[in-house]
């Protein structure tokens, strides 16, 4: 097998770790894991998960995501959106589904595909 092979073939993502603060936009090619705060857009082809210690204010556009942390702004999910039980948001969400936890807060409105 070719190195190549061996890297591309694995589970790949990518981490904003906590404490880290981004103004501007993210658009990331493989799945992401944000457990800092970022003011703007996030887009990923693949998942999102946004972390206990997140805080993100801007859209969200992906293919799955998983809400831990905080996010105020619309988030556009083509398949599968989860809401853990500590996860907080507001704004319009679209999603193919939805999966909120008792104990999570969900303030705005949801539009499914």
């Amino acid at each position: 097998m070719k190195m190549k092979d061996a890297i591309s073939s694995g589970v790949s993502h990518n981490t904003l770790a906590q404490g880290t603060f981004i103004k501007g936009d993210i658009k990331a090619e493989e799945d992401i894991r944000i457990d800092g705060k970022v003011e703007g857009t996030i887009n990923c082809p693949g998942k999102v998960i946004i972390g206990h210690q997140a805080e993100i204010q801007g859209d969200i556009r992906c293919a799955n995501m998983d809400l831990i942390g905080i996010v105020t702004g619309n988030i556009f999910v083509d398949n599968t959106f989860s809401m853990r039980a500590n996860g907080v948001f507001s704004g319009e969400l679209t999603a193919g589904s939805l999966e909120i936890e008792p104990g999570a807060t969900f303030n705005g409105t949801c539009k499914m595909q």
